[in-house]
């Protein structure tokens, strides 16, 4: 099939690179034209593990192409996704100006029928907005519809989540439409659900706020084991061998970041609202999770008489691993406390650090995790990578001032972390070792 993408940002981009892969006729299209070009050349403008070699492979192939130019995106296609960024705003609402604004053009330049795709994650009733915008400014009597067509990509595995989705959600109004939608998709044999398109754009956001009430419940269930004397790790064991509650998204430790988990409950909270519904559950959720790096900071601050002088060794940046996206992330709140409280901080991040030198140019930011440590009063885990979990612990006691472990993610083990001769405080669980350092 021809296929356009609006915005090269992480759907529209993973989106485009999949459907080229798969044997379709693909134009990427965005506004920005120095991304456009980056693109050309075989400048990736996010990391995403295999993303670069894909795009490489499918642009020298003729089946994937860049323009700003999007009456060329829109004439070549039969299928045109939407895959804009809708940012927050101030209260939760979603922003839809991006949206509003290629509706706008595809109305512009579309010459025959159509099938337009909310990629982008929108609240209910954006479907409906879509269909008035364009049909109020089509240049050309022609037929088109607006489907729903929500993604689930976790950014880390982004291409993994194109290929094997768990299920492909079409929100479509009528049979027909839903067919084209199913027989582009058909070729990755996935579970199809076929429904309405408001239904479908309430799926995507109910389904990130209740993966991220399980984070906010298990951080809740951690303050409480460690109020309490006992072990949160062990209490998610309990719970998430039961089938009804299962492990997954039960990872207690410094909550949830990125650009989908926050943006997502706060736009589903207002939009609840905006209805007339009860959205009390919706703000606890969020209301927990703004209040895990503050708890790791207390911690901090509790161990230490003052943080005016120490210095703290930073492991990881990005909001979680396998990414350099910093949007929301935890280490950012963290950073600025420290800052704030006088403290000198080393970081390091595998491959965040770029992005977060923009924001804070003054600290200093190291070539891997031991130069990190060395000279630190003590070790903050902040993002769970895989480098991180198997450190030399020998090596680190050796270059670190005060051998003193903060685990924001609880990856590592306690007894035996604190074996190795180091103090350790995780979330949820009971601190080994300790005292006061001037």
């Amino acid at each position: 099939m021809n296929i356009c993408a609006v915005g090269t940002g992480y759907v529209g981009l993973v989106t485009g690179a999949v459907f080229a892969d798969l044997g379709n006729e693909v134009i990427c299209v965005d506004v920005d034209k120095e991304k456009i070009e980056s693109l050309k050349n075989g400048i990736m403008p996010i990391y995403e593990p295999g993303l670069r070699e894909m795009v490489t492979h499918n642009a020298r192939d003729g089946r994937l192409r860049f323009t700003t130019d999007i009456k060329e995106g829109v004439r070549a296609s039969e299928i045109v996704f939407i895959c804009v960024n809708t940012p927050p705003k101030d209260g939760g609402e979603t922003d839809l100006s991006y949206v509003r604004a290629v509706a706008k053009s595809i109305a512009e330049w579309m010459d025959d029928y159509k099938i337009i795709v909310n990629k982008s994650t929108v609240p209910v009733g954006t479907g409906d907005l879509v269909r008035e915008i364009i049909e109020k400014n089509k240049h050309k009597d022609v037929d088109f519809d607006v489907v729903s067509n929500p993604e689930f990509l976790r950014e880390g595995s982004a291409i993994k989540d194109t290929l094997e989705p768990d299920r492909i959600v079409i929100g479509a109004p009528s049979k027909n439409v839903a067919m084209k939608l199913l027989e582009l998709y058909a070729v990755l044999e996935r579970p199809m659900i076929i429904t309405d398109v408001h239904s479908a754009e309430i799926i995507k956001y109910a389904s990130n706020a209740f993966l991220a009430s399980k984070i906010s419940f298990v951080n809740l269930i951690a303050d409480l084991c460690e109020l309490a004397g006992a072990n949160v790790n062990h209490v998610v064991r309990g719970m998430g061998t039961d089938k009804r509650i299962g492990s997954l998204f039960l990872q207690p430790g410094l909550g949830y970041g990125g650009s989908c988990f926050p943006k997502d409950s706060s736009s589903l909270a207002h939009t609840t609202r905006q209805y007339g519904a009860d959205a009390s559950l919706i703000d606890a959720i969020i209301h927990i999770n703004d209040q895990r790096s503050t708890r790791l900071l207390a911690k901090i601050k509790k161990r230490f008489s003052s943080l005016e002088g120490k210095t703290f060794a930073i492991l990881g940046l990005a909001f979680k691993p396998n990414t350099d996206d910093i949007r929301e992330a935890k280490s950012l709140e963290l950073v600025k406390g420290l800052l704030d409280s006088k403290a000198t901080i080393r970081a390091y991040d595998p491959e965040a650090m770029n992005n977060v030198k923009k924001i804070f140019p003054e600290i200093t930011y190291c070539q891997n995790a031991y130069e990190a440590t060395e000279g630190a009063d003590a070790m903050i885990l902040v993002t769970e990578w895989n480098e991180f979990k198997l450190l030399n612990f020998e090596k680190v006691k050796g270059l670190i001032r005060q051998p003193i472990l903060f685990d924001g993610r609880n990856i590592y083990d306690a007894k035996r972390t604190h074996a190795l001769g180091f103090e350790y405080y995780g979330m949820g669980v009971q601190p080994y070792g300790g005292g006061v350092s001037a």
